[in-house]
């Protein structure tokens, strides 16, 4: 473990603990398991990235149905391809740690489930959204007119000003009156 804060060096690591919700311990782990998932070539580079399909082997990730959008939405690389650098790791597990706000998760949840990005959960996002929580099986998905009368019901309860999609603080108020949210909004290694 000495090697582990040696290579994060102090300062790196008081900031970090600054600037998430994580214990010096869960930067430490998180380094460890990020270091691992690096390309032997990279270790040791500060500015390295783990491509999104090794990030997805980690046991947290592999069964969340959100994983490739979870990664899509941490990363900050210009492609576009949910790779991560470690300050995008920490800032993923950070959000998705118990000592995260829930104004923290719902955030991020929100962009988690805004699959086109535009700021709004339209009933294409739903549609997905839907489709990720139940399986986009044969078996397990919904029907045509299933699928219209939930989104109808979920727009009916979270569409405050009736515009017919669901913003930030819409879907926010909704996730207020979900007591169980902030527990299980959460990833820890």
């Amino acid at each position: 473990m000495g090697t582990t804060a040696s290579q994060l060096g102090k300062d790196s690591l008081a900031e970090y603990q600054e600037l998430t919700f994580l214990t010096k311990q869960e930067i430490l782990l998180a380094h460890k398991r990020f270091t691992e998932l690096l390309h032997k070539d990279h270790k040791g580079d500060p500015h390295a990235r783990v491509p999104m399909d090794r990030v997805l082997t980690l046991p947290e990730l592999k069964s969340n149905p959100f994983r490739k959008r979870i990664c899509h939405v941490f990363s900050t690389s210009e492609q576009k391809d949910g790779s991560l650098t470690f300050e995008d790791f920490l800032d993923l597990l950070s959000a998705f740690s118990d000592s995260a706000t829930l104004e923290i998760k719902s955030h991020y949840a929100f962009r988690i489930f805004d699959f086109d990005d535009d700021g709004t959960l339209d009933s294409g996002d739903l549609e997905k959204l839907v489709n990720c929580l139940t399986g986009d099986t044969d078996d397990t998905r919904l029907t045509t007119e299933e699928m219209r009368q939930l989104i109808s019901n979920i727009l009916e309860e979270s569409d405050i000003d009736k515009d017919g999609t669901v913003n930030l603080s819409e879907f926010q108020h909704v996730i207020s009156r979900s007591p169980d949210f902030v527990s299980s909004f959460k990833i820890v290694l």
